[in-house]
Parts: structure tokens; sequence; C-alpha cells
């Protein structure tokens, strides 16, 4: 049997339409399928239960930004972020932050291989961020998103804090006292 390789010529498929494979929406989903793989990596290094049922849900959620930006029809995705996805990852960030001390230096990426993954999936989603905006600047996308992928990247610092403080791993810090003015 033959099989069909259709993305061979540089092209592949979104709901709706066939786009070459350096196209925006290919990069911004291609981007959240790498986040939830190093995500998903983070989880594999996890020995906390409540990180670990948050990281799960926060995967399910990136399938559903993928499925929403990849379906450029009229109708759109049935699949919609939506502002209960954000409050879910404020309400798991202010639990964790509790935790935590305030910090008045930058943090240096590192400690446990689950803080280190953390940041890792930070930087990555950091990034996922930038691209959305990029394409939100050239075609209309829901705004949530935005707002979603940016707490996102908040909690991911404050998962690597925390669970380096659970370990009983100490920070390394980086610049004078006060520098974030704190």
């Amino acid at each position: 049997m033959k099989k069909n390789h259709m993305g061979d010529n540089g092209k592949t498929s979104l709901v709706g339409s066939r786009v070459s494979k350096d196209n925006l929406y290919i990069e911004v989903c291609g981007s959240i399928d790498e986040l939830n793989s190093s995500i998903g990596l983070m989880k594999s290094f996890s020995k906390f239960n409540e990180i670990n049922s948050f990281i799960k849900k926060v995967q399910e959620d990136l399938f559903i930004m993928g499925a929403e930006l990849s379906n450029v029809t009229n109708e759109g995705s049935s699949y919609k972020i939506t502002n209960e996805n954000v409050k879910f990852i404020e309400k798991f960030s202010d639990e964790l932050e509790k935790y935590i001390k305030p910090l008045n230096k930058f943090v240096l990426p590192g400690g446990s291989n689950i803080a280190s993954l953390s940041h890792l999936s930070r930087s990555i989603c950091r990034r996922v961020e930038r691209k959305i905006i990029k394409l939100s600047k050239e075609k209309k996308i829901n705004p949530i998103i935005i707002c979603y992928i940016n707490r996102l990247s908040d909690v991911l610092f404050i998962i690597s804090r925390y669970t380096n403080q659970k370990l009983n791993i100490k920070e390394t810090v980086w610049g004078p006292d006060n520098l974030l003015g704190i």
C-alpha cells in the first residue's frame, strides 16, 4: 500500500487550508507543540502530585489552543481557550506563591531537574508568546490566548522556585541587592 506523503512538497494542512510549512500559523502551532513536549518532560521528573495535576491540565489546554489556532475557517474552532482556563492558572500560581520567598534579585535558571526543566519550559513559553503576538498583528485571534500564555510563563517560573525550595535546593541569584526594586 502506497502512503500519501503530502508534506514532502513543503506544505501542510490547517483546518480549512493548505499552507507552507513556514507559515506563521504553523510556526505558532509547532512552538505550542514544543512547549507541550517540554512540559511533558518536566512532568516526567516531577514527584509533586500538585504539579503533575496542573501540568496534565495545561497540556490539555495547549492542545485546545493548538486546535483553535490551526482552524482558519470562517466558522473557527469549537475548541477555545477561555477566561476559565486563565483563572485555573492564576489560582494555581497564587497557591504556590504562598510558599516561596519574595525576590530582590534575578534567579539564574537551574537547581533540581524539575526546576531546570521548568525554566526551560518558561523560556519556550515566552517564545510562543512572542510568536502569538506576531500572529495577532496579522490575523484576528482569541485575545485570551495571549493572556493564557503570559500567565503560563509566570507560573512556570514560580514552579521552578517552588520545587527547588521543596527539595531544599538553594537558588542561585544574580545582581546587587534590591536590583528588582523590592
